[in-house]
């Protein structure tokens, strides 16, 4: 089902008229209303007449994530603060958290990208949603339980955790679609397995997962181990929170709300746009928000753009699954890795289950990488030479997809702490 026609079906041309209207639109609001805006235009010497056409957004200036900081917490704001009816914030867990704030306006259009969103991954009003995103300062509880109403599907807000009651009321009230992490729905299959409930008797058949990384690998073990098609979200707080993009059910790629959100990709290193089909980060500008419009995002995700027209009828722009982010790129020894690389090796091999932490440290001057794994409870209670031999296999594998030998510690199921929120993954020592 789509949604909204007009938008999500608009002809390629008359798509990016409207981009190019209400870019302009907007680069004359921050231009008037954001010092920090004008500040930076002037700087480059633009003024909002130099807007004329979608190309002339290569002049604008970048917004980073210190730009925030740095003007904390309502410096970017555009409106007057008695227009604002509510705030949002990101963790804040590596400096002061991102405020967002929202008018009356930006939670009329969040709802309403959300409600795409919803549709677009295949609810539909019929379906009962159980949301287990985190409620609160958090953008993705309010996010996804605005769009639920909004498509007309019946919301139940469990928030996050209190795994065993979440799946009770699964079973009690005939949840059919579930809404959490990724980490967070391979958490509930288990505590299915060890209250000796079948969740694959139930009425569940969707998942929108989102808010962390989820590699096509862990989307498989998701799916395996739920009766959910499994539909990859994505999302950012300096944006509007989830509702930037998703998969429809033919998982090719997530598609982008382009009425809403401007995308391009650009080189991480050198700044220059990328053509659709090239790999590199991903820029987001906002086209319709009025409390927090925000230029050129560097969103520090490296993907790629396909501006074809999907299988499910809509032509909107679609971004390919993130491999990883410019700040979580690990550099060891010299060599470059991805924490997703790693995950889509684990997630290959047989008798290790989902749940890994990677630790990177350095002893005597020499970087070292130490991977410790769960494997099954058939593995581990198994003879000694067999994980020996898991662990040897692991280790081959991991040098010729990294580059590097890392140290493989296979340990007992269950003995990584889960989490209810995104999971913590990397440790990185070196700095402490």
């Amino acid at each position: 089902m789509i949604w909204n026609t007009k938008y999500e079906t608009m002809p390629r041309k008359e798509l990016e008229e409207l981009q190019l209207e209400r870019l302009k639109y907007q680069v004359a609001r921050v231009y008037e209303k954001v010092p920090f805006y004008r500040q930076a235009f002037m700087e480059r010497g633009i003024t909002p007449s130099s807007i004329r056409s979608l190309a002339d957004l290569a002049r604008l200036p970048f917004t980073v994530k210190q730009d925030f900081r740095d003007n904390y917490p309502f410096g970017l704001l555009a409106v007057p603060m008695e227009q604002v009816v509510r705030l949002h914030a990101s963790s804040g867990t590596t400096g002061k958290p991102v405020i967002a704030p929202y008018t009356a306006g930006d939670i009329n259009m969040w709802a309403e990208v959300m409600a795409r969103t919803l549709s677009c991954a295949g609810m539909t009003k019929n379906d009962i949603m159980q949301n287990a995103y985190g409620y609160g300062l958090f953008t993705g509880g309010l996010g996804f339980h605005y769009g639920g109403e909004r498509l007309g599907a019946t919301v139940i807000p469990t928030a996050a955790g209190n795994t065993k009651r979440q799946i009770m009321l699964m079973e009690d009230l005939g949840t059919t679609v579930i809404t959490c992490t990724p980490s967070y729905s391979l958490t509930i299959a288990e505590t299915a397995l060890e209250m000796g409930v079948d969740l694959k008797t139930s009425k569940l058949r969707l998942g929108v997962l989102g808010a962390e990384p989820c590699s096509e690998q862990m989307r498989q073990e998701i799916e395996n181990k739920l009766p959910i098609q499994a539909i990859d979200i994505y999302g950012l707080t300096e944006m509007v929170g989830p509702g930037v993009s998703v998969e429809c059910p033919h998982k090719l790629g997530m598609h982008i709300f382009e009425d809403n959100f401007l995308a391009e990709i650009i080189d991480p290193l050198t700044g220059e746009q990328l053509p659709y089909g090239e790999k590199g980060e991903l820029v987001l500008t906002t086209l319709t928000k009025e409390a927090l419009p925000i230029i050129r995002f560097r969103t520090k995700d490296i993907t790629s753009l396909n501006p074809e027209p999907c299988k499910c009828g809509r032509t909107l722009v679609r971004m390919s699954k993130i491999t990883g982010r410019t700040d979580d790129m690990l550099i060891i020894r010299g060599v470059n890795v991805f924490p997703s690389q790693i995950e889509s090796v684990l997630l290959e091999v047989e008798g290790v289950e989902p749940h890994y932490i990677i630790v990177v440290d350095r002893k005597r001057h020499m970087d070292t990488l130490e991977i410790q794994v769960e494997v099954s409870d058939e593995v581990f209670s198994d003879e000694a030479r067999k994980m020996e031999e898991l662990e040897k296999r692991l280790m081959e594998e991991m040098e010729s997809t990294l580059g590097i030998s890392p140290v493989i510690k296979l340990i007992e199921p269950k003995s990584i702490p889960r989490t209810v929120g995104k999971a913590k993954r990397v440790y990185d020592r070196r700095e402490l």
